[in-house]
């Protein structure tokens, strides 16, 4: 059937508006209405219980693709929520099907064609089920949640490819994708000269005119670079061996080839980067920036790479200054020094939410404040006074047909989801027991979309995790910049345990500092052998404990108790 072409269609609204209005306006009010009703919370929803989590874990693994790693066929996308996820599941009730979705996803993106072997990074998606040939286009987005799960599962597995893949992906965006003014960039585009992946591509005699025959054939061996090509004649590099097993096939040394594959990639990188790059939108997205704000203070906490907490620490100084309008609310974009659009639901959550691990990383707890502020306003402004949740604009935005609720997540984590999210962390950390009765209204509203389509709902789904807890609240007194307590930390951080939320202040100044955190510093008392280290759970705590080795004895513990969970 043929479609009817706009100028008909703009002919025929005219005549209706014209002739038939009582009853266009009729159809419009039941239009507006259905729109609302799509919205609309159900009652009898799913309850928020650990069996619901373990659906969500059946169906996703159904759709996953146990010889490829993903979820689903061609073309296929990275599901970096819902690989986190999985890890939660596998820490609650330890499965080697589950751990293993998540590390065959892990190394099959990292060894293939959609990560950039030379400079870090992720393309957008691959256009096969193998990962091999990728839409080139790099966003900002998928590398902030990559380099959280590969960060993620190197706590767990202790796998050091996983925290190379973070610390290249983290590089690429301080190098290529940081504006002069500390925010980060949206993405780049897949075409450069107007070929697509015209930047990425090699051939056998470019390689050799660079690295030298020897050296080359080794390379090109490793890399599948081949003189026929896999992709339109040229080559995307990627892995389908791991350096051990060519090493084991070529009778190669393992440490001798992995430094030689380093410098020869460093030196390729150098001859690309004087090629024509491809196009950049230089946009800075609030909401963007908020989930890599979040992945890079991670690392720097894990990986104790302090130019990481550097980045984020830049970051969120520009938001602050150049975000913010003179009545306190958030701006959505920036761009060549102007903020435009007033900020969406996600804008203010995943802001907070990387302020938030923020501040547990370097421990300021002026971004704990910014945090409340920002959650302050979503709780004034975007909430859904009668049913509860979130909608995706606040009350005193441009007038809209229907203020929707967000509910499902897209690339990015849905708005409402990592509401909820910042709002448990802020609850523990602060004693807002508004903030947490707000998160589990809002999640108990998603109830059915993670029940029906949990490849829907990867966020929500991590949020209700946390809800059901154990979450402990980690209280460690003491300077994190001495020995003994920094070590405690290092030891801490280097353990998955995804629920809890740290807060550590100098004995000096327990009684100090934000007026947001005080709750949890109240009544600790210290001894001369630092650190000292409470852990409490809705603000009822165990007896301290004291000293580095004390401390990480308690970390031990406390991992045991969360897979009990």
């Amino acid at each position: 059937m043929q479609m009817p072409g706009f100028r008909q269609v703009l002919e025929a609204v005219h005549d209706a508006w014209q002739n038939r209005r009582d009853t266009a306006v009729e159809q419009a009010g039941k239009l507006t209405k259905a729109i609302a009703q799509l919205d609309a919370v159900k009652e009898g929803e799913t309850p928020l219980t650990m069996d619901l989590l373990r659906e969500a874990t059946t169906s996703l693994e159904r759709n996953y693709d146990f010889t490829n790693g993903g979820f689903g066929g061609a073309p296929k996308f990275p599901h970096a929520m819902h690989l986190e996820f999985l890890l939660r599941r596998w820490r609650r009730e330890p499965s080697d099907n589950t751990l293993r979705m998540v590390t065959l996803n892990l190394d099959k993106m990292a060894g293939g064609g959609i990560y950039d072997h030379l400079a870090g990074g992720f393309a957008r998606y691959s256009v096969d089920q193998r990962w091999l040939v990728p839409h080139f286009e790099k966003m900002l987005y998928d590398n902030a949640l990559l380099a959280g799960i590969y960060l993620d599962a190197f706590r767990v597995t202790g796998n050091q490819q996983y925290a190379g893949v973070v610390r290249e992906t983290l590089d690429y965006v301080r190098d290529y994708m940081t504006d002069q003014q500390g925010g980060f960039h949206s993405s780049e585009d897949a075409d450069s000269e107007g070929e697509e992946g015209k930047f990425y591509v090699w051939t056998v005699d470019e390689i050799r005119d660079i690295l030298g025959a020897d050296r080359a054939d080794r390379f090109c061996y490793v890399y599948d670079v081949t003189d026929r090509g896999n992709f339109e004649g040229k080559n995307i590099l990627n892995l389908p061996k791991t350096f051990e097993q060519c090493a084991t096939v070529k009778g190669w040394d393992l440490e001798e080839l992995t430094a030689d594959l380093a410098a020869s990639r460093g030196e390729l990188l150098q001859v690309r980067d004087r090629r024509v790059r491809p196009g950049k939108d230089d946009k800075v997205l609030t909401n963007w920036n908020g989930l890599m704000i979040d992945s890079l203070a991670r690392a720097a906490a894990v990986l104790q790479v302090p130019e990481y907490l550097d980045a984020a620490t830049r970051a969120a100084n520009f938001f602050r200054q150049n975000m913010i309008r003179p009545d306190g609310r958030l701006l959505h974009s920036w761009r060549n020094g102007t903020a435009r659009f007033e900020a969406y639901l996600d804008d203010y959550a995943c802001l907070a939410n990387g302020l938030v691990s923020l501040y547990e990383a370097g421990f300021e707890e002026r971004w704990v404040d910014e945090a409340v502020r920002l959650m302050d306003i979503v709780l004034a402004h975007f909430r859904d006074t009668e049913q509860g949740g979130f909608f995706y604009t606040a009350d005193d935005h441009e007038k809209l047909i229907v203020r929707q609720r967000d509910v499902h997540d897209s690339s990015v984590p849905c708005g409402s989801a990592i509401a909820a999210t910042v709002l448990l962390r802020l609850g523990k950390l602060c004693g807002r027991t508004d903030y947490l009765t707000a998160a589990g209204e809002t999640l108990s509203t998603m109830a059915a979309v993670m029940q029906k389509s949990p490849l829907a709902a990867g966020q929500a789904l991590i949020a209700v995790d946390r809800h059901l807890g154990p979450t402990p609240e980690i209280v460690v007194l003491g300077n994190s910049n001495e020995t003994d307590t920094a070590e405690s930390l290092s030891d801490l951080r280097r353990r998955y345990l995804p629920n809890h939320v740290l807060a550590c202040r100098p004995t000096a100044a327990i009684e100090g500092g934000s007026g947001n955190l005080d709750p949890i510093f109240q009544g600790k008392v210290t001894t001369s052998r630092s650190p000292t280290v409470y852990i409490c759970e809705k603000f009822a705590c165990q007896t301290p404990v004291h000293g580095s080795q004390a401390a990480m004895s308690t970390w031990a513990g406390l991992e045991m108790r969360t897979q009990s969970g």
